[in-house]
């Protein structure tokens, strides 16, 4: 029902499967004061019209008396117009409360007495009641002509988000005057009369669309939801809280003792939440979702269709508990099922750090990664993975997003689990939002896949942006200047001694290889190397090779798995010992009190290798791997033991084996290192080369067309003109490629122009490398410059491009130890350095090599005696100080 002014009401009648006809009744023989309107918008003759006197009341009069109640009425008169005149009775037949006998009486009506009949008794009625109103001065009649009672409407305010704020978010009082929709309406502000629109905050309902002939189209359930809004607002006394006015559009929540309209059109399907206007709805925001959530579990109204995003998973699918494994950047992480399976989970509705913008242009020849070089990307990594390592999760899945393809600009994604994470009740999400490591993705309205507290998260970086924190910060953003020395092998060599020196250092592991090598990030030394365990020998991964792929053996991957499990992204301690010739650094790795060598060795996925001897960890790792040898387990399966015999004759004392064997020394490095090439082979090597050239010479490559990549096996054109087998070390830039000549030793700086792909027909499967690296045995290289220089002189002019003979005495860290013969003379070039005072002597400790140390150190006293070269100045080695750059 709704009363239009203080003679004429509309009624409807009882609902049945959708909104009641409506039917306006004026009632007959009396008239009530106009009530004001406002000039019709796009003619500008028309005015504003204010109330006539007493109309206001005489509406109010009628709307407390009759809103909400059940009423009857009777026709007297029907116009041609269709405008229908008849008397109201209050409840549900004539001998109710006449509704006006009721407005005369308490003069809030005139009664029209040029049409009266004298033998009509209702018309006569009327009459005395008006005599009786005027006599005791009521309304109309009251003194003064009644003009002090006509309100003054405000139809415009002239700074709504100004008025809106002096409220302070109180109730006001109010009657709703109009329901355009279910989720828009006209409110009359009391006592002040502002007559405003106010849309219900959090909400939305469906609409009545104007088409292009001024016809309106409601959408589906439009007309329900408007009628749904009437039947229970509609000129009631409300009070509504203002809270915001974006636009403005003024957003604000009716509240009324039945219940909020607001929750209601939700829990019945009549609307759905919307997140822009959510974030100001003061009676909080859970309360809305969860009546969507309702809405949408009974399909009811415009949910009769929903599906939910995760209504194809299982429950145990849906909730689990997990163990996190590894954060892989700021909204992604790994998670170890109870069942043993991995899973990346990413965090729903989040978008970690990205660049944006001309920056993603910048530095296109750069290695770019994204960890480091884009702002807060590490400070949100590590801010997961200080809280999630190696922790039990709550996952709760929101939504799997389905994979889709690469498109113009944008990358391909696989499918995505998307879930909300918890651990201790905390939102992760929330809190990487809320320090601003994180923003909120904005979804549009019908896109229901999205997280479960998006309300949380939106709040979260609102907090966020308020405070300035994190991505939202005006300050600098931090800059992470990380050197990466894996495989830089000049690099390597200068942090060598300094890690070396402290001893136990501070680590992050940020990636497993296998299960003795990893990447370690240093904190302190803001730098990233290859590490590589110390004192074991672990089963080998499956990976590519020059010569094709390389088999897994046995166990290598429950190796690398263990390793996972205990370390990755852990903070560690290192214990530097020494570095490979790749530039990968070697030494022990704890974690917690557990040594990680010792680890592998005890759960058998490894081996103890021969060069833990001299560690203080040699008889702990031998025990473990005999009681692991003695239980086969693992990788100690197919153990069997030899015979004590054989045993014996193995630990028996051996001789020095003088197996000479002819090479060809190609090529000769600044630390006394030299390649050789096998004479044997040679004639191979030549053969190769003849066929390669004279292939490339018919069918010459295309120049430039070769990308080269690290690791590369490739064919260069050498200083003289000649192509040669090749392997790409470096690539600083397309003119800077630092190659590596596989049969020869050297390297050189070149362009990508001087490069080609290797023909199949003469790779490393045809032909290995034949350039093999050495060092010289018993020998002590001078750390100074100069006098390094003069050594490396003298070999280079005695035996580079000359064929020598070459017996290998012992093995090395980076490669074998030899010593090396004049082909003609058969002289030992080593010891005739030592003769010659240029180097020292580096004394071996096994039994079998004394002789030859003896002779090595008869040969030195010689030279000191003689003061030759570095002994001119006598036995420099009795004064400790550094500046003589040699070490004892």
């Amino acid at each position: 029902m709704r009363v239009l002014s203080g003679c004429a009401i509309i009624v409807r009648g009882q609902p049945r499967g959708g909104p009641p006809p409506e039917r306006q009744i004026n009632l007959s023989n009396i008239r009530a004061g106009a009530m004001a309107r406002r000039a019709a918008q796009g003619q500008p003759d028309t005015k504003d019209t204010p109330d006539e006197p007493w109309a206001f009341q005489a509406r109010e009069f009628l709307r407390k008396k009759l809103i909400g109640k059940e009423v009857c009425f009777t026709v007297e008169i029907k116009t041609a117009l269709g405008r229908e005149y008849g008397m109201v009775y209050l409840g549900r037949d004539t001998t109710g409360e006449n509704i006006a006998d009721s407005l005369v009486n308490e003069g809030l009506a005139t009664v029209r007495r040029e049409g009266i009949r004298g033998n009509n008794p209702d018309q006569a009625r009327l009459c005395e009641l008006e005599d009786q109103a005027k006599a005791s001065k009521k309304g109309l009649w009251s003194e003064g002509g009644g003009t002090h009672t006509i309100r003054d409407i405000k139809y415009i305010i002239e700074n709504p988000r100004n008025f809106i704020d002096s409220l302070h978010q109180r109730p006001i009082n109010a009657i709703i005057e109009h329901v355009r929709d279910g989720s828009v309406v006209r409110a009359l502000l009391l006592p002040d009369y502002y007559l405003v629109t106010v849309m219900l905050s959090g909400v939305k309902c469906p609409t009545f669309k104007r088409e292009a002939d001024g016809a309106e189209s409601p959408e589906p359930f439009a007309a329900e939801a408007k009628f749904f809004t009437e039947s229970r607002l509609l000129q009631r006394d409300v009070q509504i809280i203002l809270e915001s006015c974006p636009n403005q559009i003024i957003l604000g929540t009716i509240l009324h003792p039945n219940g909020n309209i607001t929750e209601l059109l939700l829990k019945e399907g009549f609307a759905r939440c919307v997140d822009w206007s959510m974030a100001v709805y003061t009676q909080g925001a859970e309360k809305l979702r969860a009546a969507e959530r309702s809405a949408k579990e009974r399909k009811v109204r415009i949910w009769k269709d929903y599906v939910a995003p995760t209504a194809n998973l299982d429950q145990k699918d849906r909730q689990f508990v997990a163990k996190v494994m590894q954060v892989v950047n700021a909204d992604a992480m790994v998670v170890k099922l109870n069942s043993g399976e991995l899973k990346t989970i990413h965090l729903s509705s989040i978008r970690p750090p990205r660049i944006e913008g001309e920056e993603k242009n910048k530095d296109k020849d750069k290695r770019f990664r994204p960890l480091y070089d884009i702002p807060y990307m590490f400070e949100a990594r590590e801010f997961l993975r200080k809280k999630l390592i190696g922790k039990k999760v709550n996952v709760t899945v929101d939504y799997i997003r389905a994979a889709t393809g690469p498109g113009e600009g944008t990358p391909a994604f696989s499918e995505r689990t998307c879930a909300t994470v918890t651990i201790g009740g905390i939102n992760i999400a929330e809190a990487l939002v809320s320090k601003g490591l994180a923003t909120i993705i904005r979804y549009r309205q019908d896109d229901d896949q999205r997280s479960s507290h998006y309300d949380e998260l939106l709040a979260a970086e609102a907090r966020a942006i308020k405070n300035g924190k994190g991505l939202h910060s005006k300050k600098e953003v931090p800059i992470h200047r990380v050197a990466d020395i894996s495989g830089e092998t000049q690099k390597a060599k200068q942090f060598l001694p300094f890690l070396q020196r402290a001893g136990r250092s501070e680590a992050v592991v940020e990636y497993v290889f296998s299960g003795s090598r990893l990447k370690l990030y240093m904190p302190k030394e803001t730098c990233l190397i290859t590490f590589l365990l110390a004192g074991i020998e672990c089963p080998r991964s499956s990976r590519n090779m020059p010569g094709g792929m390389q088999v897994a053996e046995p166990f290598s991957d429950e190796a690398m798995l263990f390793t996972k499990e205990l370390v990755l992204q852990r903070e560690v301690e290192v214990e530097v010992e020494s570095m490979d010739k790749a530039g990968n650094f070697i030494g022990w790795l704890h974690i917690e009190g557990v040594n990680l060598s010792i680890a592998l060795v005890e759960n058998a996925l490894s081996k103890v290798h021969f060069t833990a001897e001299r560690s203080a960890y040699y008889k702990t790792l031998v025990s473990a791997e005999e009681s692991c040898r003695q239980r086969k387990e693992k990788i100690w399966a197919n153990y069997e033991e030899k015979p004590v015999e054989e045993v014996v004759h193995v630990t028996e004392e051996k001789e020095r084996v003088a197996n000479y064997r002819a090479v060809y020394v190609t090529e000769i490095c600044d630390t006394l290192h030299f390649y050789t090439q096998d004479v044997e082979t040679g004639g191979q090597l030549e053969s190769l080369m003849e066929t390669m050239r004279a292939e490339i010479a018919s069918q010459p490559p295309v120049e430039g067309s070769y990308a080269p990549r690290r690791g590369d096996i490739c064919i260069a054109k050498f200083a003289d003109g000649e192509w040669y087998r090749a392997k790409v070390e470096k690539v600083e830039s397309p003119a800077k490629v630092h190659v590596f000549y596989i049969d020869y030793g050297n390297r050189e700086v070149v362009s990508s122009t001087r490069l080609a792909a290797m023909p199949p027909a003469f790779g490393t499967r045809i032909l290995p490398a034949q350039a093999t690296e050495h060092a010289f045995a018993f020998i002590q290289v001078p750390q100074d410059e100069d006098a390094r220089a003069d050594v490396v002189d003298c070999i280079v002019r005695d035996i580079q491009n000359s064929q020598c003979l070459m017996n290998v005495e012992y093995s090395g860290v980076t490669c074998p130890h030899v010593t090396i013969q004049f082909g003609d003379t058969k002289d030992d070039v080593g010891l005739g350095l030592v003769k010659e005072g240029l180097v020292m002597v580096d004394v071996r400790k096994e039994k079998h090599l004394q002789k030859i140390v003896t002779e090595y150190l008869n040969s030195q006293e010689s030279a000191k005696s003689a003061r030759l070269n570095i002994w001119r100045y006598g036995d420099f080695r009795a004064d400790d100080a550094d500046e003589f750059g040699y070490r004892r």
